[in-house]
């Protein structure tokens, strides 16, 4: 099985830095396949057999002991980023990808939360939950909006972490081989 590996909140605004050579080697020694990563943004990809849960599980408990770096996993498979990319509510691709958004959740939210965040009136943006995943264009930049992955766990309740399209599509292709 093909994943990517998302790790939440690393390598923004000076906190809870690693490397990427830093992931590679962990994710390398604890004896998964193929290991890549991409971006600065603590995203892995990588095969193994495990369930996601499992894979999980193993790498934040790495990444704890031996970086003493403390963040949430979360694991997407190769099916699951094909399915994000032609769930595209847009309809196209979008004219500036770097200002589309994917937010991957912890799982599904409650419909009547996610409903509620659709509905709200966020300016020019939009978000569109969807799953497990949230889509949030935001024509002005993710800088200059409230529709953030915080604001998104607040409201649904679950843990976020968000890529731009270019990110989520590479993901998708890395993960298709």
């Amino acid at each position: 099985m093909r994943y990517a590996v998302l790790l939440r909140g690393v390598n923004v605004g000076g906190r809870n830095k690693i490397a990427m050579a830093d992931l590679r080697r962990i994710l390398t020694e604890l004896g998964y396949a193929d290991v890549q990563t991409h971006l600065q943004s603590g995203n892995g990809v990588l095969s193994c057999e495990l369930p996601p849960a499992t894979l999980a599980s193993e790498v934040r408990t790495a990444l704890d002991a031996q970086l003493g770096l403390r963040c949430a996993v979360l694991i997407r498979t190769g099916a699951d980023l094909a399915e994000v990319v032609a769930g595209n509510p847009l309809g196209r691709e979008p004219d500036n990808p770097s200002h589309y958004f994917v937010a991957f959740l912890s799982a599904a939210p409650d419909p009547g939360a996610a409903a509620r965040l659709q509905d709200q009136d966020f300016g020019p943006d939009r978000a569109w939950i969807a799953g497990s995943h949230g889509y949030m264009w935001c024509p002005n930049g993710m800088a200059e909006t409230k529709l953030t992955y915080a604001l998104l766990e607040k409201r649904l309740g679950v843990v976020a972490t968000a890529r731009n399209w270019n990110t989520v599509r590479k993901l998708a292709e890395l993960t298709a081989m």
